[in-house]
């Protein structure tokens, strides 16, 4: 046999035994006359033709020959180094476009070891372990905290074997929880839940240190020592505990002492205040993240570092109680704790017109926590005062706009604001004042507020502007409408000198010195200073 015999049988070729990496087989099955020509151009070649003499050889001595692949004889290996018809480098460029028929998509019948494929499978990626990032109860204190933290629980109960007495664990409140003081109470009641009235070392670490309070924010731990285990929120009973010890132990109440009526009364009027300022809902349920948000918790280290409780103007101020309960005492002509319409107009000399007065009694900027109709309770009162007397604040504004938004609808129409003006002009008028028509006032209001759209504003508007306050105070206030129309230089001087004084402070600590004036006076008629009325209850 020699080559000649073999390029006869070109028409019975198979494609695929050509091997030819250059050419997918998908290519030479669909354009046979290609195979022909590539084999018969391969049988032309020189070293094609001694691989074929040394096969025919072996055939005619009757050495069997394998087929290409197999690695069971010497004579594999050069068989399955055949011979390329391609000069090295000279490898067609792939096309940078394929058509989903392009060879390239199609997929070989040959598997990468017959091909002797250079790609290599690759190997599975390495896992790494990704840490914990989320704790339910917080992260674990690290290993160095932890540690003097242990060391200082370890000195703090040193010496008392069976635990520590409620008053001894104050200084462990103070010195390792860096909380106020007043807090150790319910921080004891939250250990101590059988209540033997001791918490062990091993108590105190369960709960502070592998409850991972260690790691929280101050707002956090307080927030967690004081609501309830099956609530995420807090109520006002919540803050009763601490109010009450703070009354009982701050040396700037210890004049309470022999009063505790108003005790309560001031532990009720610094959590409405609480409330009012941070409970931004409204629906009495304050959230840590209204809590975080707010100024109480500074507020509650302030009071717990400053002796004069006086200072602490935010919340626990206790001339800023006297006013507030003062007022509802003034107004409350047959103390019954509670006031009527009639009663409130009486408010700031007649200051308020009887139709913001209705709106207040329909409860619309807030249902009244009073259970009777038509009656008006101290904490409902408290929310007024505070909203009357600093307009400047975002309580303020909300607590007003409801009011005026007649049809509930967000916006201010010129028809809402002439309707409480209207009242406002008669007034005037009946005083001999002279009367600023509507029109006059409702530009002055837009030269003010400056809202997006003159048609009607909005309470984003208003919240925008520093003079918002005095918008109401036209619109329903006659004194201040007044006051703020001849502006008054003391009260700017004042502004100017602290800055940081809100108007409620200012009206607070002016009413203040004119109650105490009035009951040194009240005391020099009667010719003692010890006059104490408890039948009527009297706030000072």
């Amino acid at each position: 046999m020699d080559i000649d015999t073999v390029a006869g049988d070109v028409g019975s070729l198979d494609p695929e035994l050509l091997q030819l990496p250059e050419l997918s087989p998908f290519a030479l099955k669909t354009s046979p006359q290609i195979a022909e020509d590539l084999f018969a151009q391969w049988l032309s070649l020189p070293q094609t033709r001694r691989l074929v003499k040394s096969l025919v050889d072996d055939a005619i001595a009757g050495i069997p020959i394998t087929a290409p692949g197999s690695t069971s004889s010497a004579n594999t290996a050069g068989s399955n180094v055949l011979p390329s018809m391609f000069p090295a480098g000279s490898t067609p460029p792939l096309s940078p476009r394929s058509s989903p028929g392009s060879p390239r998509f199609s997929k070989p019948k040959t598997s990468p070891s017959s091909l002797r494929s250079p790609l290599k499978l690759a190997s599975e990626p390495v896992r790494e372990a990704i840490p914990q990032f989320y704790f339910h109860n917080g992260p674990p204190p690290p290993k160095e905290l932890k540690e003097q933290c242990l060391s200082r629980i370890d000195d703090l109960f040193s010496g008392q074997m069976d635990g520590l007495q409620l008053h001894e664990f104050k200084l462990v409140t103070k010195e390792l929880c860096k909380l106020p003081t007043f807090v150790s109470s319910a921080i004891f009641r939250k250990i101590d839940a059988s209540c033997s009235g001791i918490v062990t070392r091993d108590a105190f670490i369960k709960y502070w240190v592998d409850g991972n309070m260690l790691t929280m924010d101050t707002a956090t731990q307080i927030f967690k020592i004081l609501k309830q285990s099956d609530r995420n929120y807090l109520t006002q009973v919540d803050f009763k505990p601490i109010l009450l010890e703070l009354v009982a132990t701050h040396p700037g109440l210890e004049f309470l002492h022999g009063t505790p009526e108003f005790q309560e009364r001031y532990a009720e009027t610094v959590i409405y205040r609480i409330f009012y300022y941070i409970n931004r809902s409204g629906n009495g349920r304050l959230t840590l993240r209204e809590l975080k948000r707010g100024n109480l918790i500074a507020a509650m280290q302030h009071a717990d570092e400053e002796e004069d409780i006086n200072k602490v103007l935010r919340y626990f101020s206790y001339e800023h109680f006297y006013v507030i309960y003062c007022k509802f005492w003034e107004l409350d002509t047959d103390h019954d704790f509670l006031i009527d319409k009639e009663n409130l107009i009486r408010y700031g000399n007649h200051a308020l017109t009887y139709r913001i007065v209705d709106r207040i009694f329909s409860q619309i900027p807030r249902k009244f926590t009073s259970k009777v109709e038509g009656k008006m309770g101290y904490e409902d009162f408290a929310y007024f005062m505070l909203s009357e007397e600093d307009k400047s604040c975002e309580p303020s504004l909300e607590y007003w706009f409801r009011c005026i938004d007649l049809d509930g609808n967000g916006v201010l129409t010129p028809n809402e604001l002439q309707f409480f003006y209207e009242e406002q002009l008669h007034r005037m008028e009946c005083m001999a004042q002279e009367p600023v028509l509507f029109e006059d006032i409702l530009c002055q209001i837009v030269d003010m507020i400056a809202p997006e759209r003159e048609d009607y504003i909005t309470l984003a508007d208003l919240k925008g502007c520093k003079l918002s306050g005095n918008v109401f105070n036209i619109l329903f206030n006659l004194n201040k409408f007044i006051a703020f129309e001849s502006r008054d230089p003391f009260l700017i001087r004042q502004e100017r000198e602290d800055p940081t004084l809100t108007e409620w402070d200012r009206f607070a600590h002016r009413e203040y010195i004119r109650l105490s004036m009035e009951e040194d006076g009240e005391n020099a008629s009667n010719g003692s200073v010890e006059v104490w009325d408890e039948s009527l209850e009297a706030p000072f």
